[in-house]
């Protein structure tokens, strides 16, 4: 089994949001939600659910990102 990027999405409070996205993307994520539910056990429901977490963790391992904030906060 492919080993995914995102662990099991936690049930928080959700908080709408509006976003406009190619539909390629819209797609694409819920693919991902489909195989993510899949791998974990636990049914993602609304794909847009996984846009929180991807962003969470793409800054997380933004070494670059990091760096600047690094920077700014000294």
């Amino acid at each position: 089994m492919a080993k995914l990027k995102l662990g099991a999405i936690a049930d928080d409070k959700p908080v709408k949001i509006s976003i406009e996205l190619p539909a390629t993307l819209h797609r694409d994520l819920i693919a991902y939600a489909e195989v993510l539910g899949r791998e974990t056990g636990q049914p993602v429901g609304e794909p847009a659910r996984l846009i929180t977490p991807m962003i969470e963790r793409f800054m997380a391992t933004d070494r670059a990102f990091a760096k600047a904030r690094r920077t700014r906060q000294s």
